[in-house]
């Protein structure tokens, strides 16, 4: 990774975008390479907000396989930009559960695919400390900059039975992560509420403050 970039302020920054009730006129564009409509529709959520437009683009590729959620995330950026050659964002996220020495991490959606949230709490049946972190890497790529990386973490723990919001709120691995001083899990927030703390929203934010500085 050539350039962390690094912002202050990360919690008003939170609020201040969410408390923003008219998105700003959006004067600038970028793509986001997923194919994950969840993704997209958080990420989209935080830049509309802050002036920033954003189109989806599933640009298939191949994910190289690495321990460095960075090194994933940033690989993906690459790729990308060799076959759209326009400037883009990817994300690349993990759930990093303590007892297990960070497992699934890097390998998380791999592992929801395979054992889902009942696996991960089959494995975590009488275990104490189930202290976890959510987090995320987002890469901005274009000819200009080169790969640039945005990165977001959320405090947590696995909760001992899966549990949703009303309708279909949350994926992957939401209805079983509850954040630090939250008395809900992720799959039982608002899509407001969740980006007033997800490491998703931390990303993008830290990215969108960079990307109106300096574009």
């Amino acid at each position: 990774m050539r350039k962390s970039v690094k912002l202050k302020g990360e919690g008003a920054m939170l609020k201040n975008v969410n408390n923003n009730a008219e998105p700003q006129i959006k004067s600038k564009f970028v793509l986001f390479i997923t194919g994950n409509f969840h993704k997209f529709n958080e990420v989209r959520s935080i830049l509309s907000s802050m002036g920033i437009a954003i189109g989806m683009l599933c640009v298939k590729g191949k994910e190289i396989q690495s321990d460095n959620t960075n090194e994933i995330a940033e690989n993906s950026a690459i790729e990308a930009f060799d076959r759209c050659h326009l400037p883009l964002i990817v994300e690349d996220a993990g759930l990093f559960i303590d007892a297990f020495e960070g497992f699934p991490g890097p390998y998380s959606a791999y592992v929801y695919k395979t054992i889902q949230n009942k696996g991960i709490l089959k494995l975590m049946e009488g275990i104490q400390n189930r202290k976890a972190s959510f987090y995320s890497a987002i890469v901005y790529y274009s000819q200009k900059t080169g790969p640039l990386l945005f990165e977001g973490k959320t405090e947590g723990e696995i909760t001992l039975t899966e549990r949703k919001g009303e309708g279909n709120s949350g994926f992957g691995f939401d209805p079983i992560f509850q954040p630090s001083r939250s008395e809900k899990t992720f799959a039982e927030m608002t899509l407001k509420e969740k980006n007033l703390v997800s490491h998703r929203a931390k990303a993008a934010i830290k990215f969108a403050e960079w990307y109106k500085q300096t574009q």
